[in-house]
């Protein structure tokens, strides 16, 4: 196959995988309503590092060897699950605000206070919720071991994973403005909780999903 024809093949993959709802889009809804643009930006920048772990553990073949090895597979499970729990266990405690009207008037400031998590808890919350996920696991394993031939070139394939990575955060990024636009705050910032509990749900859903994964 052409390297252009893999490469629009890759891309067309990618992005359908990207923007299904899952655990990184779930964090980003979670950053963006507890806290600010910023926050969920540099979360977007660490899911994107995520996504240039699996694609360096693909390249060097780690990755065919963890979704090979059952016992090192549902340690990353379990440990995916456990990750995905903590998560959602912060989100199912998201409490209705005291003030709406205030919240609706103060717009898009943000008045969380000490409340802020710093750069690097932000970055590594986006880094873990993508890097743990074993769904990316086994999509990274499968696409550097089917849909990319075994004869592309290593230099070819870094482009491919690179491209991956920059759209990654690209799209995430956008998803982060898009959520932290005025108007779209406005209704956040009141409805916000419920929402932050639904992805509570939905994380909690996927850690339970992993577990019985395994256990069947």
């Amino acid at each position: 196959m052409p390297y252009l024809e893999q490469f629009f093949l890759i891309a067309a993959v990618h992005l359908l995988a990207v923007a299904s709802p899952g655990p990184d889009f779930a964090i980003i809804l979670k950053q963006s309503i507890r806290y600010d643009r910023r926050t969920a930006i540099i979360t977007s920048f660490g899911i994107a590092s995520g996504i240039l772990l699996h694609v360096t553990y693909s390249l060097i073949g780690i990755g065919l060897l963890i979704a090979s090895d059952e016992r090192l597979f549902t340690a990353l499970k379990y440990l995916a699950a456990g990750y995905f729990c903590y998560i959602a266990w912060h989100g199912l405690r998201a409490k209705k605000p005291e003030d709406s009207e205030k919240l609706l008037l103060v717009g898009d400031e943000s008045s969380h206070g000490n409340d802020m998590p710093s750069t690097k808890k932000a970055f590594f919350t986006g880094f873990l919720i993508n890097g743990l996920n074993v769904k990316a696991t086994l999509f990274f394993v499968s696409l550097f071991s089917v849909v990319i031939e075994p004869t592309t070139p290593f230099g070819v394939k870094l482009s491919y994973g690179l491209y991956m990575t920059a759209a990654t955060a690209a799209w995430f990024v956008f998803l982060s403005y898009l959520l932290t636009h005025p108007r779209v705050r406005y209704f956040l910032q009141v409805k916000g909780y419920i929402l932050d509990r639904i992805m509570g749900a939905v994380l909690l859903f996927l850690a339970v999903q992993l577990v019985l994964t395994d256990l069947n």
